[in-house]
């Protein structure tokens, strides 16, 4: 599926142009989607998901979104990312609009001080 999700990464990004340049990079076995080095959505085994915070949860809920999540171990790990609901892939203006809501969610996370460990 690596070359399936570089295709939808890469498409995704060539859709949200009216963000400015949108960066498809490889990472984890997936593809993270970038704007000037921040990161607000990621593609993984053909789903494409978008930061998920305060601002926009509603939405997401409302659209019946669903987090992404990974299997560490026997323990099911949640990120604040949900998938894009197909209605909203199917514009580009819709896709933008929530795009561009979801990188507002990813600089405010990357604004705030990380917690000590």
């Amino acid at each position: 599926m690596a070359d399936g999700d570089r295709d939808i990464a890469q498409g995704t990004a060539d859709r949200l142009v009216a963000m400015g340049p949108v960066v498809a990079k490889h990472m984890f076995g997936g593809y993270g989607l970038f704007l000037d080095g921040t990161m607000f959505g990621l593609v993984w085994r053909g789903t494409v998901y978008f930061k998920v915070g305060e601002a926009n949860r509603a939405e997401y809920r409302a659209a019946r979104a669903r987090p992404f999540a990974y299997q560490r171990g026997e323990d099911t790990v949640e990120m604040s990312y949900s998938t894009v609901p197909k209605k909203v892939l199917a514009d580009s203006k819709t896709l933008t609009a929530w795009a561009r809501r979801s990188l507002g969610v990813a600089r405010k996370a990357r604004a705030r001080p990380r917690r000590r460990r």
